[in-house]
């Protein structure tokens, strides 16, 4: 159980692309200098087809087998974090203010290895269609490329993804049939009352107060209207009001993120959050803005195509490396936008100890990037076997 030995052989050439881009981070949908070098890359390989500006800057790339067969599309995210790096690495970010800090680097470069071995070794039938995504982290390019008709386009059958991930060994494999990732809404309310001289509250209508109320209301909505063997998280992240410590403002604001995991618990809790933002506002005599916002929706994998991506795991880092059963979690991850569309899979793939995801110092590991391709290209040759 090992990882390919051609896609081995090119291991210095993955190491120097994913630095490359790790050097030049981009931003949401504007992924365009990335693209650009993706296509670079499939030109060389020698694909048969490249599709760019789709979803904006996302690419599609077709690589043909030997024989009709259907089409497996394997994805890869581009972007990066509004956020300052401090590994301190001779190949840190050059983009002030963008970072690499959740391995997208890596994922496009293992997304890469494999497009390269496919293009050289076609030992499989049908089609493999390389989907690189912009704007994972933020405006859900995901969408964007599904709602340009991406699946239909390419005649995409399945589809499948690897997340790198801190905390897991290196080389090990984690999945779930059914819901894996959450549903992200977001809430922002703005409070208002009358604002004046802190010396005289009587004169004003404090929002501060209000405000405090209904944040400590919103827990209740976990503890008290959800039915104990479901999951929900309400958290409530920011918190603004004020300028000056004489001074009682005119209005103030919160924010909150919100994960679920059914449209019936999603519904139920914009409910209750609207009914007891309303209720606490009437009764403080303030106004209430609530700006509530459906995000992605709950990531669920179809449960063969997790067999199928275990199976092919297995075959890479062995059967005890892999964990197929792993239960959910409440991140959240807009390649569920594809597997509404198409069945398919999502996979962690452990890069060992180190700096969390979205943390400062967070660097993709290099010495497992053989391993994602490796699966990418035992996957398809799995799927679509040559007679």
């Amino acid at each position: 159980m090992a990882v390919i030995n051609r896609i081995a052989d090119f291991d210095e050439d993955m190491k120097g692309w994913r630095r490359h881009l790790h050097q030049n981070p981009e931003f949401g949908l504007e992924c365009h200098q990335t693209a650009a070098f993706v296509c670079d890359r499939l030109r060389e390989f020698g694909v048969d087809e490249i599709h760019s500006q789709i979803g904006v800057s996302g690419v599609v790339a077709i690589i043909n087998g030997q024989g009709d067969g259907p089409t497996i599309g394997l994805r890869a995210d581009m972007d990066a974090l509004p956020m300052e790096e401090l590994t301190g690495l001779d190949y840190a970010s050059q983009n002030e203010g963008l970072m690499h800090a959740c391995g997208h680097d890596g994922h496009t470069t293992m997304l890469l290895g494999a497009a390269r071995y496919l293009s050289e070794t076609r030992n499989f039938r049908g089609r493999v269609a390389l989907i690189f995504q912009p704007a994972e982290e933020n405006f859900g390019g995901a969408k964007y490329m599904c709602d340009e008709g991406m699946m239909a386009r390419f005649d995409i059958a399945e589809v499948y993804a690897l997340h790198t991930m801190p905390g897991i060994e290196l080389g090990h494999f984690v999945t779930t049939p059914g819901p894996m990732m959450a549903a992200v809404d977001t809430l922002r309310v703005t409070v208002t009352g009358v604002g004046g001289h802190g010396a005289y509250p009587h004169e004003c209508v404090d929002p501060i107060p209000a405000m405090v109320a209904m944040v400590q209301a919103l827990q209740t909505i976990v503890s008290r209207n959800l039915r104990p063997l479901d999951e929900l998280v309400v958290s409530v992240t920011e918190i603004h009001a004020g300028t000056a410590d004489n001074v009682i403002p005119e209005s103030g604001w919160f924010g909150a993120t919100i994960r679920s995991f059914t449209p019936e618990v999603r519904k139920m809790v914009e409910t209750r959050i609207r009914e007891i933002l309303e209720g606490h506002a009437a009764s403080f005599g303030v106004s209430v803005d609530i700006d509530y916002e459906l995000g992605y929706p709950p990531m669920i994998n179809t449960a063969p195509e997790v067999a199928k991506a275990a199976n092919a795991a297995r075959e890479i880092s062995g059967a005890d490396r892999v964990d197929d059963a792993s239960g959910r979690e409440m991140g959240a991850e807009d390649f569920a936008y594809m597997l509404e569309e198409r069945p398919g899979a999502y996979l962690f793939l452990g890069q060992g100890e180190g700096p969390g995801v979205h943390h400062p110092k967070f660097d993709f590991n290099d010495e497992v990037a053989a391993y994602g391709s490796s699966f990418f290209a035992r996957l398809v040759e799995r799927l679509n076997p040559v007679a």
